[in-house]
Formats: C-alpha cells, structure tokens, sequence
C-alpha cells in the first residue's frame, strides 16, 4: 500500500480541516473507507477531504465530528471555512486578476464571471453547488457581482473573451436568463477594452479542448495562467509552462469569429432563445 500523501496543514483553511481530519480518523483505528461507511459516504471522499480538496456538506461535516470525538473542533473549522465565499484554491487568482492590466479568457463552458447576470450566476452557482443551501448561494452570487467592480474602474484592464459557442447555445436556466445574459455580453461587446469573440463549431478540434483558460498580464511582472475545469482551478506561474498556455490561447483566438461576427451570432442565439 502505497505511503499517505503529505499534508500541509499551512496551505490552507481547508488543508488544515483535512489534516486535522486524518489525524482524527487515524487516532479512531478507522481506515478511510471505515468511517465512510459509518457516515455513510463513499471512502474517496473522506480521502478528497483529508487532502484540503473539497470541504464536507455541513451534516456530514456534523457526523464526522460526532463519530471521531472532536468535541466540536471539526464543526468550528468547517465555520471557518465556509464564512470564505471563495475556495483556497480561488483566492490566490483573484488576488492576480485585481491587479491585471490585460485578461484573455477561452470560456469552455459559461460565460466569465466578470460578464455574468445575477440570474445567470445564480443558476450556475445552484447546478454546480447542490450542496450548498439557497442563503449561500445567494452570498456566492452576491461575491460575483462584487468582482465586476474591476471593469468600472476609471482604468479598467484590457478584457479578451473567446466563448466556446457551446456557451452561447446551452439553455442555462431557461429562455428569460439565457437571453437577458446575452444581451449582457453583446452590450458588454460594445465597451472599450472588451474583446468577445465566439469560437464556432466548425473550427472542430482546437489546443483548448481540456477546459477553461485564463491569461493574466501585469503592468510590471510576469504573466501568469489559470486553468479551470468545473470547481476546481489550477493557478500556474512557471514562466515556461505560461508561455505554452499562452501559445494555446493565441491558436484558440485565431480560430474565433471576428468580433463583429461573434456579436452577430450572438444576437442570433438570442432571438431563438425568445422562440
């Protein structure tokens, strides 16, 4: 059996939950598939937790405390932790982006934050969070909007979005939202130093297929990326592997529509969204 991952309980809130967590379990005699079964959940999950990737449901939470004799210290922590709108692995990248002078953006999936509705952010954040009660939500969505707050600066950053035209096409929360979402991005296509472009079907197979891409360019330092693929996100600052997401970003804009193009199909979505 292979040796247990290390843990830095330093790194984060949820590192240290999870730390703690294994430190519980172990000091209980219980392997990581024993105490799932007593919660009842599958044991990958205790594992996932254990290694600060993801953060229990609050009744799960409850129950890990009762069966490993925390005496509320695991309770205590998941507060802690929860009280933070954003997860560890987020925080460091919004950090970067509030100081960006240039953001390009490829948008597998949903529009960017930066460009989202209420509406909109809120049916993402409900699908994608099932967990998570209607009050949280409610305080996810009302971060999101916060963040916005970087585009209506009196000096704004340069913002370059390809959205996939999976993006445009998906129904999410039904014709009103979808539609009052796009009418956001094409009046948001109208705005100095925001770029939309729409990467078609047609152009097939392309360098970004994996997920989510975001370039990040300073004023003064280095570029960094940030990968994302559903709710986990990796931030990368390796100059060398930068410059090669970076190459990816620029195969992926060759492919787009023009601008023009873009906003065009995109007034198109939503005329059929209306029917």
């Amino acid at each position: 059996m292979p040796a247990p991952k290390e843990l830095d309980p330093s790194a984060s809130l949820a590192a240290l939950y999870g730390a703690k967590l294994r430190k519980l379990r172990i000091r209980a005699g219980l392997t990581q598939r024993q105490l799932g079964d007593k919660v009842p959940i599958a044991h990958s999950r205790i594992a996932q937790f254990e290694l600060g990737n993801d953060t229990p449901p609050e009744d799960v939470n409850v129950k890990l405390d009762g069966l490993l004799n925390a005496d509320g210290d695991l309770v205590d922590l998941w507060g802690h932790i929860k009280r933070t709108p954003y997860p560890d692995w987020a925080q460091k990248f919004m950090a970067y982006e509030a100081r960006a002078s240039a953001m390009h953006k490829y948008m597998a999936h949903s529009v960017p934050g930066l460009l989202q509705t209420e509406a909109y952010a809120r049916e993402l954040l409900r699908l994608g969070l099932p967990w998570c009660t209607g009050a949280e939500v409610e305080e996810k969505v009302a971060a999101r909007m916060e963040r916005q707050a970087l585009l209506q600066r009196k000096q704004p950053p340069l913002l370059w979005v390809v959205l996939d035209e999976a993006v445009i096409r998906r129904p999410v929360g039904g014709g009103p939202v979808m539609r009052e979402q796009l009418a956001r991005v094409a009046e948001a296509a109208l705005t100095p130093r925001i770029e939309i472009q729409v990467l078609p079907f047609g152009a097939g197979g392309h360098s970004a297929m994996g997920g989510s891409l975001t370039v990040l360019s300073f004023e003064n330092g280095p570029d960094v990326a940030y990968l994302e693929a559903g709710h986990s996100g990796e931030l990368v600052e390796d100059r060398a592997m930068v410059a090669q997401h970076s190459y990816r970003y620029d195969l992926v804009h060759a492919q787009g529509l023009s601008p023009e193009a873009s906003t065009a199909l995109i007034r198109k979505a939503m005329k059929e969204f209306a029917s």
